[in-house]
């Protein structure tokens, strides 16, 4: 993954400063310890009608992306296999980190181990690899388009938009 970009959005009459005001930009390194310890994430995506669909998952940050699983006639995954456009967010809303990307789903082995290895190690459970297996369960990865993240104690100085294209 390329280095992302980090800009601040400044929105007049949101209350957000200036880029010169506040703490300033928050580092990549911020939100990747942030993705990294979330125990939970929040997945939004599309139904066929156009409403939208949120859930809560279990989840890996792995090699630059987001990695969760769940079967495969979710209504998380029909969405994601039809329109792979999503958002995802870390549980925690005083610093939030929300991921907007393309989910994709992982067919292969040696991915499909390494998601669950990081998840057994993550969430210390013993699943083992017939849990994700791809005849019933969809493993995906999100790697994110953009990011933004705020921290809780400078709500209006720190907000940060990172972009990865």
């Amino acid at each position: 993954m390329a280095s992302p970009t980090a800009d601040r959005p400044y929105m007049p009459g949101y209350g957000i400063l200036p880029a010169d005001q506040g703490t300033g930009l928050l580092p990549w390194s911020w939100a990747q310890q942030r993705l990294a310890t979330s125990h939970d994430y929040w997945v939004s995506s599309v139904k066929p009608d156009g409403r939208p669909h949120v859930m809560p998952v279990w989840g890996v940050w792995l090699d630059d992306a987001l990695w969760f699983s769940s079967s495969l006639g979710s209504r998380k995954v029909r969405n994601l296999v039809a329109r792979p456009d999503c958002v995802v967010t870390t549980d925690n809303p005083r610093d939030p980190v929300v991921l907007e990307g393309s989910a994709e789903v992982i067919r292969d082995q040696a991915g499909i181990k390494a998601f669950l290895d990081a998840l057994n190690a993550k969430y210390a459970t013993h699943y083992p690899l017939d849990f994700l297996d791809p005849a019933v369960n969809a493993s995906l990865r999100v790697r994110p388009g953009c990011a933004f993240g705020l921290a809780e104690g400078d709500f209006t100085g720190s907000p940060t938009r990172w972009s990865f294209t």
